[in-house]
C-alpha cells in the first residue's frame, strides 16, 4: 500500500522551502522561467545545485536545449514575481508590470537582477524520475544582494520571523 498523491503532497507542504525562478535563454533575447521549490544544493566542491523540472513544464524543452539556466533566490518582497512565473502562459506586458529586470551572463545566462542571490549554472547530467527531469548542474558564477528570503509552506508564501535560539 502505497501513499496517495494527495498524502504526499500534504505532507511535502510541511517542509518549508525558499523560492527560486529558474531562467533560461530561449533565443532572440527572449527568457523563460519557472518558479521552483524542488531546488538543492548537492556539493560544494565542486559547486553543484539541483532543480527538479515537471515534464509538462514549459521552460523543461530550453533547459534541455540550452544546457545553462540561472537560479534565483526571491526576497520576501517577491511574492507577486513568483506567482507571475509560475504561471504557465507569460506576457510580456505582465513581466513590464512587475518590473522584471536582467542581468546577464558573459555566456548570455539571463538572471533576475533584483533577486536576493543569483546563481548561473552549467547543466553537467540529467535524471528522469517519475514525471520530473533532475538538471544536476555546476555553479559556474554566484552574487548575493541583502535582504530576506521569500519562504512556502504549506502552499503559502511567508516571511521570516526573528531567529530562534
Amino acid at each position: 500500500m502505497g501513499v496517495s498523491q494527495e498524502e504526499f503532497r500534504k505532507a511535502l507542504g510541511h517542509f518549508a522551502t525558499g523560492v527560486t525562478v529558474i531562467t533560461v535563454a530561449r533565443g532572440s533575447g527572449l527568457v523563460h522561467g519557472m518558479t521552483a521549490n524542488a531546488f538543492a544544493s548537492v556539493s560544494l566542491q565542486p559547486p553543484l545545485v539541483l532543480v527538479c523540472v515537471d515534464h509538462s513544464a514549459h521552460t523543461r524543452p530550453f533547459l534541455l536545449e540550452q544546457k545553462r539556466f540561472g537560479v534565483n533566490v526571491l526576497r520576501d518582497d517577491q511574492a507577486e514575481l513568483s506567482r507571475y512565473y509560475a504561471e504557465a502562459e507569460l506576457k510580456d506586458e505582465v513581466a513590464a508590470e512587475l518590473g522584471v529586470r536582467y542581468l546577464y551572463t558573459d555566456c548570455g545566462t539571463p538572471l533576475l537582477a533584483d533577486s536576493l542571490a543569483r546563481l548561473e549554472c552549467a547543466v553537467v547530467a540529467t535524471y528522469e524520475a517519475g514525471d520530473h527531469t533532475i538538471f544536476l548542474a555546476e555553479v559556474e558564477q554566484a552574487s548575493v544582494e541583502e535582504a530576506r528570503p521569500l519562504l512556502f509552506y504549506r502552499g503559502k508564501y511567508h516571511r521570516l520571523g526573528a531567529p530562534s535560539g
